[in-house]
């Protein structure tokens, strides 16, 4: 039976905790999060890329001393990758030094065993004797039936090997799924999860992140960045800059020495932030005209 253990006393308890991370939460943030810990389901975090999903959990972690198992995911990750393999080198090895001296039922008795099992994210995840914050990364890259081995995971929180039996959870971890919402996730998935949307944060929230990240800035400063990147997301880029990129641009624009962005700084650091050709035509064309 998984212990089920409590992280956060309140929301503000969540709030305090990431603050001391480096994340500034909103509020929705931090009653789902609350919510999750204490129905002890997995928080669904959709969003474009580069909105902070995969920080939060990291934050989460951080702020926790929880260890961090992620799970990235892509096409093509199956069972082998997501959950446990067999070491199939090792097992070799051994059945041809056995194979002389002992039988086969005692072979395979000793082959499929803990010494020959390579632990992936979820079973590592589901054994953890410490607290951990599992983290399935992009979750929307994976197959229909790779999601569904994943929901199977995550709805009992056990995993069954047939040669050993089955693993259940010794604690309740802290799961956070991750989707860009390139596809449509299935309905059973999102049933089991709550849900959080994280979009790119407005003006106010964006100079207050930037403030917190980048030492030394000014307030005109950070104004002046998220100002600038809040007019470029209303284009129509194929890549829109992400917070960590308004960060990075921050972080250069103090190493140049500025106190405000113009038309000049903005032209000779655009690489930083617009990371297309097409793009930056696009920024550089809406700069003139501006």
């Amino acid at each position: 039976m998984a212990e089920e253990s409590l992280n956060f006393t309140s929301q503000s308890d969540v709030e305090e905790l990431l603050l001391k991370a480096g994340y500034l939460p909103t509020l929705e943030i931090c009653s789902v999060l609350f919510l999750a810990d204490r129905l002890k389901k997995p928080v669904l975090v959709e969003g474009p890329a580069g909105t902070g999903k995969t920080q939060l959990a990291k934050s989460i972690a951080q702020a926790l001393g929880s260890r961090l198992i992620r799970l990235q995911c892509h096409e093509g990750i199956d069972e082998a990758k997501a959950l446990y393999e067999w070491n199939y080198k090792k097992q070799l090895l051994r059945i041809q030094s056995d194979q002389l001296s002992q039988s086969w039922n005692q072979i395979e008795e000793n082959i499929f065993s803990e010494e020959f099992l390579l632990e992936r994210p979820l079973l590592e995840a589901i054994r953890a004797d410490d607290p951990v914050v599992l983290l399935i990364d992009e979750i929307d890259r994976v197959e229909v039936e790779t999601e569904a081995l994943l929901l199977e995971v995550l709805s009992d929180y056990q995993v069954s090997i047939p040669e050993m039996g089955t693993v259940t959870a010794n604690q309740m971890p802290l799961v956070f799924l991750t989707s860009n919402n390139t596809r449509e996730l299935s309905e059973a998935l999102k049933r089991r999860c709550l849900f959080l949307y994280l979009d790119y944060p407005d003006r106010d929230r964006e100079t207050a992140i930037v403030l917190s990240r980048v030492p030394g800035i000014s307030t005109a400063l950070a104004e002046s960045v998220t100002s600038f990147v809040s007019s470029i997301r209303e284009l129509d880029l194929k890549k829109l800059p992400s917070v960590s990129e308004t960060i990075d641009w921050a972080s250069a624009l103090v190493q140049f020495g500025v106190s405000e962005v113009d038309e000049s700084i903005a032209k000779s650091t655009l690489n930083v932030l617009v990371k297309y050709r097409s793009d930056m035509v696009k920024v550089s064309k809406a700069l003139l005209s501006s």
